[in-house]
């Protein structure tokens, strides 16, 4: 039986046990095991996430805490929640062994690409965290054959590019997809766009996607599964008809449609392994009105957050 829902809170309704919410621009999910009763969070948004991501699991699931976290990746917009939530929920947290170095304190992510362009999100990230966060005593990693430990109905699908070792999660018996940020259903890049959750079915968030041949085949190999209903890490789920056509758009016309037309990693990846980030590319030239626009957005937020001090002061 599903949980009673209210329906006036912001919860995303993605498919029969499954949820979602969203967070400034990024969402989280969580999924529950018909014959276990047993429930899982997928991602954990950003670093204050921690109280809503308790209070939807309370509405769902009252005092019962989750069996697990599994991450598609961890970058910092799906991992910001995890210290303050391990505090309450000492549970195993599974993700791949190639993001492991990212989460366990060993190595930063590649940096990020502000040269990618499309809107304010990429121009400023080169502000964003990139890492690593230490969650060595919870975090253990995926079975190297596609399950997931106590969550039989879901298999995750290896879906490398945005991140080392991204991966996407699939229900066969409906054909849900959760997808991460292998692509993600409105324009990432676009402050606008993201924070609107405005929908576009486009490619993965340029600005930390570190391998574009992988993001590529990724997106394909997710088209493969011909997915009846996505939900990804940034917009709102979609199914039906033109979902599926706008994704096979996407894969099939992914050099035009979802890789930018310039940036650090059009030409050469990142190269990582096991153990993080080896090597990247050379910087590529940042446009000067991106360079115009990162100024503007740290002049701003200087004075703000002196103008929150003083006022705080007073």
């Amino acid at each position: 039986m599903n949980p009673i829902i209210d329906e006036t809170e912001d919860i995303l309704p993605v498919a029969t046990r499954v949820w979602g919410r969203k967070e400034v621009f990024v969402n989280f999910y969580m999924i529950q095991d018909e014959a276990s009763g047993n429930w899982a969070l997928v991602d954990a948004g950003l670093k204050w996430s921690a109280p809503k991501i308790i209070r939807m699991a309370e509405e769902l699931f009252h005092d019962r805490a989750p069996s697990a976290i599994v991450l598609t990746h961890g970058h910092f917009d799906h991992v910001g929640a995890l210290p303050s939530l391990l505090k309450k929920w000492n549970v195993p947290v599974y993700a791949h062994e190639l993001e492991l170095p990212y989460l366990t304190g060993i190595s930063e992510y590649p940096p990020a690409d502000p040269s990618v362009g499309g809107g304010m999100m990429s121009a400023i990230s080169f502000m964003y965290p990139r890492g690593p966060i230490d969650i060595s005593s919870n975090i253990q990693k995926l079975p190297n054959d596609g399950t997931i430990p106590g969550f039989p109905e879901w298999r995750y699908i290896e879906t490398p590019g945005h991140s080392p070792g991204h991966i996407s999660l699939f229900r066969e018996s409906d054909r849900v997809l959760l997808a991460g940020d292998a692509f993600v259903t409105t324009k990432a890049e676009s402050a606008f766009y993201a924070l609107t959750f405005k929908e576009y079915l486009s490619g993965p968030p340029k600005y930390f996607t570190c391998n574009w041949a992988s993001a590529k085949m990724s997106v394909l190999k997710l088209l493969g599964l011909h997915p009846e209903i996505i939900a990804t890490g940034h917009g709102k789920p979609m199914q039906g008809s033109e979902m599926r056509a706008q994704l096979e758009q996407l894969a099939i016309h992914f050099d035009e449609l979802a890789q930018p037309a310039h940036g650090r990693y059009i030409q050469e990846p990142a190269v990582t392994n096991r153990y993080g980030l080896a090597t990247v590319p050379a910087r590529s030239g940042i446009h000067p009105a991106i360079k115009m626009v990162a100024a503007a957005v740290l002049v701003f937020s200087s004075a703000y957050i002196l103008y929150s001090r003083i006022r705080a002061s007073r």
